[in-house]
């Protein structure tokens, strides 16, 4: 529980919501505080229903129910074979070709007051106010990419030819439902009186109100935030019975607002789920985290995480500055700078080109702009009487003469052709590896990978015509230092 409050407590600096609407009444006066429809120790009957349809009606349908309690107690915390409040029931779920061929299958929650029963046709045992509702979907879908790639010198793949074969039907990206066996529900030992119209996000969207009487229902969630994505299975044609392990479980007032804002939507949904998508491996990783890491050694590591992105920031800012406030480029290697900028550009578009997520594509672009604003702009002018077309002023940087008048490019240019006498060789070699054992979906993409791959391995050795340079001018005043030495203390 203390971990996820750290996860919490993090991405609240990054998360807000929309503001409450305002808590007045139709005539302008103000709305007066709503109380809990269940007062504290009801004695309450737990119906669940499992069906196909989302909107549920089938009481009298034996087969639909999963899981019947009576009896409980609202706010028992003591009760249950483990003495917390709370109960398990596991059965098996029968479906349909309809579910097997990625339907949808909803739980359906009812809780009544004891001696009263949740189907509206019953006159005689059903009341309104006497029973709360609520339903979900408990199949989840999931998008499954297929990449056409092979070997480009003999058209070959090792892809599995059901792949080939669903990809063909479906498309390269095919929609599966998935199930995964556990689910919580939580009714929350709550009696704040709410105000209508005031309950703050993302708690709103769970406080239901009575329309006549002005009351609010017991909250009901059902949590399934430690469900890890690598514990869920596809559902198709072989399977026909579904395992469902379902908990009942009281839920503090606090401890729900921890879980309802981690399950929230991201303040990226805007852009979409094709844009800004995590992987399931990286919605795993934090949550495994959680569970495995020991709470000392996660503290620390969010502490050093911390510190790790202030000398980042530091790093960043003092770059920029140093760049601005330099009036020569002797001492610099200016090729190392425009090397950077093709790196950056070469993950850009091989990230593009992978369909990575939104986010790692904007920070490569946004890279790329810095390096060129930050060490172009500041040294570029415009010359109109010389025109490139006759129409178009050229450009030409201000501090050249200070690099190409000095030893300094003398030295750059020795540097690079050092370096390309050792780079050139590996990357023709890493280059007809690529293309002999591994598959790619074309030849653009066979380059961008060959050099994705190759300057993930290789790319340190681009700091060598620095040093070289350093080495021999016999001095280093001319260097970054405080980027250095934040970059230094990051590493």
């Amino acid at each position: 529980l203390s971990r996820i409050f750290i996860i919490w407590a993090i991405s609240s600096w990054f998360r807000r919501g929309p503001a409450p609407q305002e808590p007045n009444g139709p005539g302008g006066s103000p709305r007066s505080p709503s109380r809990n429809l269940f007062p504290k120790d009801t004695l309450m009957d737990l119906h669940v229903y499992i069906s196909e349809h989302e909107h549920f009606s089938d009481f009298n349908l034996s087969s639909a129910l999963f899981w019947e309690k009576r009896d409980l107690v609202y706010g028992d915390w003591t009760s249950g074979e483990n003495s917390d409040g709370c109960y398990e029931h596991f059965g098996e779920v029968d479906i349909s070709q309809s579910v097997q061929r990625n339907g949808s299958i909803y739980v359906h929650v009812y809780f009544t007051k004891s001696g009263f029963h949740p189907d509206p046709r019953q006159k005689s045992l059903y009341r309104r106010l006497a029973t709360v509702h609520t339903s979900r979907m408990i199949n989840k879908y999931k998008r499954r990419r297929f990449q056409k790639t092979k070997n480009l010198l003999t058209g070959e793949t090792e892809a599995d030819p059901e792949m080939i074969k669903r990809a063909e039907d479906f498309g390269p990206v095919e929609v599966i439902s998935h199930w995964h066996p556990n689910l919580t529900i939580n009714m929350v030992d709550d009696h704040t009186p709410w105000v209508r119209g005031s309950v703050p996000p993302p708690l709103d969207q769970y406080v239901k109100f009575d329309a006549l009487s002005g009351d609010y229902f017991p909250i009901l969630y059902f949590n399934d935030y430690w469900n890890l994505q690598r514990d869920y299975f596809p559902i198709n044609e072989s399977v026909r019975r579904l395992p469902l392990r379902l908990s009942f479980c009281p839920l503090s007032l606090w401890r729900w607002q921890l879980y309802a804002a981690q399950s929230s939507r991201s303040p990226w949904g805007f852009l979409g789920d094709q844009l800004y998508e995590q992987s399931d491996d990286e919605q795993d990783s934090v949550k495994v985290a959680l569970l495995e890491t020991n709470p000392y050694l996660l503290a620390l590591t969010i502490v050093v995480s911390i510190v790790h992105s202030v000398f980042e920031f530091l790093a960043f800012k003092n770059d920029i500055q140093f760049w601005n406030s330099r009036q020569s480029l002797e001492g610099l290697s200016v090729r190392s700078v425009f090397f950077g900028v093709f790196q950056s550009l070469v993950v850009l578009l091989y990230i593009l080109d992978n369909e990575t997520n939104f986010v790692g594509g904007f920070w490569g672009f946004f890279l790329i702009i810095l390096i060129v604003f930050n060490f172009v702009a500041p040294r570029e002018q415009l010359d109109r009487e010389k025109k490139l077309g006759g129409i178009f002023p050229s450009v030409s940087f201000k501090d050249k003469s200070t690099y190409v008048e000095s030893s300094t490019k003398v030295y750059d240019d020795m540097a690079f052709r050092y370096l390309s006498w050792i780079l050139f060789p590996l990357l023709g070699c890493y280059a007809v590896y690529s293309l002999l054992y591994l598959e790619h979906k074309g030849w653009y993409s066979w380059v961008l990978s060959m050099l994705y791959g190759f300057l993930l391995t290789f790319g340190f050795i681009t700091m060598t015509p620095q040093l070289f340079i350093n080495y021999k001018l016999q001095s280093v005043a001319h260097l970054p230092w405080r980027m250095l030495t934040y970059k230094a203390l990051n590493t």
